[in-house]
């Protein structure tokens, strides 16, 4: 499944917001992005001296809190195209040994088949052009029996509430880009690949399609974020 953005434009896109990223993240998740993630990291049980991958690294956040996870003997990978997130995540991870960062295409990962215990992508998948591909590689980096999980943006069901986080995506959103980080264009296009990505049944059929197994899904918030964790199979 592929997706209307284009590789030009998301770089761009995240060029421009690094430098802020992280604290709009904060303020227009209401921190929310923070108790998401801990509670994946709880589904995930992420063994020691583990091997992970995480995709679309951004700033480093998931990527730190694998590194802690997996321990001091375990190595975790933050991999993104935007050089200038990777400068924002470098300097968060500067005195973390198991951690490397690395600059590089989600649709074309830069790594061996069967290399990583775990995979992981958040907030991510949804600005990446083809959906499928990107699933696909990780996949094939996945080592068998491994993990992949994946933390994004959903349509929530719910109505009223429903109608509710459509207003504020559309019109708030754009309007902390503009006063916050002076990006309204960026957040506009945000928003907009948040309402373009698939609802979590979609999702759950694509990782299916990509032979991924056992997908669990968990939703947050009312349908605002969802987990999606596979497996990959341990025999092929």
């Amino acid at each position: 499944m592929t997706n209307k953005a284009n590789k030009e434009q998301v770089y761009k896109v995240f060029q421009n917001i690094s430098g802020k990223y992280d604290s709009l993240n904060n303020i227009i998740s209401f921190e929310q992005h923070k108790v998401w993630r801990k509670k994946v990291m709880k589904s995930m049980r992420v063994k020691k001296n583990a091997k992970a991958l995480d995709v679309c690294c951004g700033t480093g956040d998931w990527t730190i809190a694998l590194s802690k996870a997996v321990g001091p003997n375990g190595e975790v990978t933050g991999i993104d195209f935007s050089e200038n997130m990777l400068k924002v995540a470098e300097n968060k991870t500067e005195n973390i040994s198991n951690i490397r960062l690395i600059q590089g295409d989600a649709m074309n990962l830069p790594f061996d088949n069967d290399s990583f215990d775990y995979v992981t992508i958040g907030f991510g998948l949804r600005n990446i052009p083809d959906y499928s591909k990107a699933i696909s590689e990780m996949y094939r980096v996945l080592k068998p029996g491994g993990m992949v999980v994946c933390l994004e943006t959903s349509q929530p069901t719910i109505p009223v509430f429903k109608q509710l986080y459509k207003a504020y995506f559309k019109f708030i959103m754009p309007l902390f880009g503009k006063f916050f980080a002076k990006s309204k264009e960026e957040y506009e296009w945000l928003q907009q690949s948040a309402f373009d990505f698939p609802d979590r049944q979609t999702l759950k059929q694509l990782f299916e399609s990509e032979h991924f197994q056992n997908v669990k899904v968990r939703s947050f918030t009312g349908g605002v974020a969802a987990m999606h964790l596979a497996y990959k199979p341990k025999s092929i």
